[in-house]
């Protein structure tokens, strides 16, 4: 059994990789970029201010009202006097708590509707980021972006910005109503102000860094944990015998929340009790003096009773206002981590004046093509790769090297040769998941690069090895390539993948939930299902990754039916490792250290005797073992 990692080295190990989680300031233009998101809602936030404003002005107004009850109703016997003053408090309450229910009215749909636009904006932004910005970021850093800070960012104009704008009128109200009725009282009081200001910058600072490494690890969290919940991952550690190491790995990045958590409770708790002390010394400083000014007759009960509740009033917005850094620096951070998404740009971009692919021949040519991966810090954020760290060996090295081909009309071309030859490279590159850094790719006699991104995807069509289902029906998954489609489309692509006899066979037919990516279903029937999909999509260019890898012969010879239909008139990219399902191709290209080292048809490559005859050979012997040890 492993020992549990060390949480100081877990938390050094996310801090090095954040570069917001030690950062005391906030990026140049924050606050700018958060004015422009309220932007859309200053209507709203206009009313709900003025209703602040308003309950604020009433802040004094029940202190001076018991001024006047006690000196002119009960000193002076004056029950009528009582009994109206009394009706107006109630009045005044009643109009208070009015005032709190429509502050609370505007302050959720302010609230709410900014939620709905960061959420809104950060969604769409990352769904047009480039796939290699996937390959490097953890889904759960991803989702606390756009769950708990979005939700922190929020805090920003519903809490704090009330909190201020009322406790500044507040404060300004009370001073000048108790400077108004005892001047020597209020500066007394007000001399053990500085005491509030080291406190609140200490504690601004501390709490600022520590709610920083907060958000990281906890981002940590939802990241490992959605890792694991995910069926693929679920499987994998129950197949390794990993639930121990898991519980340890988890119980460790819990145990840098939870001190971070101590932290920060204790670091509030300090500095709140130290400001309740002073308000405390400040209430006994009026009862003290003002009591013997009340026995010399310079002051009254009614108005001392008064210094004593506004002292209260005037406590309680300093403490707040105190404060207010603390829950500024946390709400701006959270703005800060959203935008450091939004300002992550998209590698690829379509051009203002692009070209509709709609028409042109689906023809497929690569120009001495060459092609590196971006690095991390071009594609992706630290801070959402969790223990990953930026690439450290300078600039990656090119995986297509000079490469030239083309797949004419109804063509059917096959990529072979050894795994990580760059096969998948060259055929992403066809559907521009990434760009060229050399050469060009033409599709139509165009470059991909100016072509609209939905023509693109419309005429280009995947099947991989490993196709993806979304959590859903049968009839949602299929309907995801062509949302209009009726029954009898679903019916005719579901019989020309081999797979319509399955699927009326299943009591929910259509409606039948096929699990988180899929796993309800056999590696051939959600190979089948993806096939359906694709030929609903009707592309007219095709590429296969490897469609039948990984399948038993019985469902390999199932799925290649199917994927006869789907190739029949199409341009076709295919991608075998299994030599056999490609030797009635077209063209055949081998590829080796991302170059195209041989080329001809299956008769002229095995009659050549280079790496393609190695290939088949090799593959023809294991075939032919697995096959007596099958018969043995």
């Amino acid at each position: 059994m492993s020992s549990p990692v060390s949480p100081h080295r877990v938390m050094h190990s996310y801090s090095r990789t954040d570069p917001l989680a030690g950062r005391q300031g906030l990026a140049p233009g924050t606050v700018r970029r958060v004015i422009g998101f309220a932007r859309p809602h200053r209507r709203a936030l206009g009313w709900f201010l003025a209703l602040v404003v308003v309950d604020a002005l009433l802040v004094v107004a029940t202190p001076l009202l018991f001024r006047n009850i006690i000196d002119d109703g009960v000193s002076k016997g004056n029950g009528r006097l009582v009994t109206i003053l009394a009706a107006v408090i109630a009045v005044v309450a009643f109009g208070e708590a009015a005032l709190n229910l429509a502050q609370r009215w505007y302050s959720a749909r302010i609230g709410e509707g900014l939620i709905y636009d960061l959420r809104t904006t950060v969604f769409s932004h990352v769904q047009r980021m480039p796939i290699a910005f996937f390959s490097r970021t953890h889904t759960g850093a991803l989702v606390s972006r756009l769950n708990s800070d979005v939700i922190g960012a929020q805090s920003a104009f519903t809490s704090t910005l009330s909190n201020v704008v009322s406790n500044v009128i507040s404060l300004l109200l009370v001073g000048a109503t108790m400077l108004y009725l005892s001047w020597q009282i209020t500066l007394l009081a007000l001399v053990i102000l500085p005491v509030f200001i080291f406190p609140a910058k200490w504690a601004g600072r501390r709490l600022s860094s520590l709610t920083r490494q907060q958000m990281q690890t906890n981002a940590t969290m939802a990241s490992m944990a959605t890792e694991r919940f995910q069926v693929g991952g679920a499987l994998l550690v129950t197949l390794f015998g990993r639930h121990e190491e898991e519980d340890q790995e988890y119980a460790s990045r819990s145990r840098v929340v939870r001190d971070l958590g101590v932290e920060i409770a204790m670091t509030g708790r300090i500095f709140f009790s130290a400001l309740t002390l002073v308000a405390s010394l400040a209430t006994a400083v009026v009862y003290g003096v003002g009591g013997h000014l009340v026995l010399s007759g310079s002051l009254s009960i009614g108005t001392l009773l008064a210094l004593a509740a506004l002292m209260g009033r005037l406590y309680g917005p300093l403490t707040s206002l105190s404060n207010v850094r603390v829950d500024i620096m946390t709400a701006l951070v959270s703005f800060e981590r959203v935008f450091e998404v939004l300002d992550l740009r998209p590698m690829i971009t379509e051009r203002p004046d692009a070209v509709d692919l709609t028409g042109r021949p689906a023809r497929v040519v690569f120009e001495d093509v060459s092609f590196r991966y971006p690095s991390a810090d071009e594609v992706s954020l630290a801070s959402l790769e969790a223990l990953m760290v930026s690439d450290a060996a300078g600039t990656p090295q090119n995986v297509i090297k000079g490469v030239s081909f083309a797949v004419d009309p109804g063509q059917l071309v096959a990529l072979v040769g050894p795994s990580g030859a760059g096969k998948t490279t060259l055929t992403h590159l066809v559907a521009r998941l990434y760009d060229v850094t050399g050469g060009a790719v033409r599709v139509g006699g165009v470059d991909v690069r100016d072509v609209t991104l939905d023509s693109l995807h419309a005429m280009v069509g995947y099947v991989t090895q490993d196709a993806h289902m979304f959590h859903d029906t049968i009839r949602a998954n299929l309907l995801y390539a062509r949302p209009g489609a009726s029954d009898d489309d679903l019916a005719a692509v579901l019989r020309a993948a081999q797979i319509w006899t399955l699927v009326e066979s299943l009591p929910d037919r259509l409606e039948t939930v096929v699990g988180e990516r899929g796993y309800r279903l056999s590696g051939g029937e959600r190979q089948r299902l993806a096939i359906a999909r694709l030929l609903l999509k009707a592309p007219r260019i095709i590429i296969l990754d490897e469609a039948t890898a990984h399948l038993d012969s019985e469902s390999e010879a199932t799925v290649q039916r199917a994927l006869d239909t789907a190739l029949a008139g199409r341009t076709s990219l295919v991608i075998a490792h299994r030599l056999s399902t490609v030797r009635n191709a077209d063209l055949i290209l081998v590829v080796d250290e991302g170059r195209i080292v041989e080329h001809g048809t299956h008769t002229e490559l095995l009659r050549a005797g280079g790496l393609y005859a190695d290939l088949h050979r090799t593959q023809f012997s294991q075939d032919a073992t697995s096959a007596v040890g099958a018969a043995g």
